[in-house]
């Protein structure tokens, strides 16, 4: 699949754009060039990833077959704008790393049929440990989307997802590592609090969530079956898993999810 392909351009090389890049690397490819706004954001991304990094999006997107685009919501259809004379009728592989801006909208912008493909990351991507939803537009080709794949898989596991269902990804894998953090943290501060050390007891939370994780992942068996496998009747789990119900934790969830999903759906606005 990586045959077909000359050059992979970058347009953006942050925290995000620069995962993605090592995980292109370490897959074996190494003709990649990025793009950075200024001369000095260029220079010491070069530094830092090894490739070569410039200021000019349009000769990226011209000698590129694969160009991401890891830019914040609002530059992306600036940046489409800049660099579509360089990628219509190109047969090239537009991919966008961002929330909120659709491929239609893209599509439009470039006013052809380019290849577009939507990919929702997280951070854990940064340590190999990534998860990415993967959304084709009108024009991508099943093909295409494999291609995409193969250069994600050194950072992450790539779920294929419909469009419309991107922002509730967002929400959940893309916002989801500070919700994970923020639990984490706030059960050790509550053990602290039972007199615990803070260090011991981040400890204790954070090896409990990545086994449980595990065992999830490695497990045929339900996830209700696991908790209930743990909360035993009149044992102490249980008690804490009915105060989870008394509090309605379910809900709390249900709406940090809604909520999360909607401003995800509003950037692509403006909002």
């Amino acid at each position: 699949m990586l045959s077909n392909i000359n050059n992979i351009g970058f347009i953006g090389c942050g925290k995000m754009g620069g995962a993605i890049i090592s995980g292109v690397l370490k897959s074996g490819f190494t003709k990649l060039v990025g793009v950075e706004a200024n001369k000095e954001l260029a220079e010491s991304a070069s530094k830092r990833l090894g490739i070569s990094v410039i200021t000019d999006s349009q000769q990226v997107a011209e000698i590129s077959d694969v160009i991401f685009m890891a830019l914040k919501p609002q530059y992306i259809l600036e940046c489409v704008n800049n660099i579509k004379e360089k990628i219509s009728g190109t047969g090239k592989i537009l991919v966008s790393v961002a929330a909120g801006v659709t491929t239609e909208q893209i599509e439009n912008t470039t006013g052809g049929s380019i290849s577009v493909i939507r990919i929702m990351p997280n951070t854990p991507a940064l340590i190999g440990e990534g998860v990415f939803g993967v959304a084709k537009g009108r024009y991508a080709t099943e093909e295409q989307v494999d291609t995409i794949k193969s250069l994600l898989k050194n950072i992450g596991t790539c779920i294929d997802i419909e469009e419309n269902q991107i922002d509730i990804v967002t929400a959940l894998s893309g916002s989801g590592p500070a919700f994970f953090y923020k639990i984490i943290n706030e059960m050790a501060l509550g053990a602290q609090k039972l007199g615990l050390e803070y260090d011991k007891a981040l400890m204790f939370a954070l090896k409990t969530a990545t086994g449980s994780a595990k065992m999830i992942e490695q497990s045929d068996v339900p996830v209700e079956t696991l908790i209930s496998n743990v909360a035993t009747k009149g044992g102490c789990t249980a008690v804490g898993v009915e105060y989870m119900d008394s509090v309605h934790t379910g809900v709390i969830f249900e709406e940090l999810i809604k909520n999360t999903t909607d401003k995800a759906a509003a950037l692509g606005k403006g909002k």
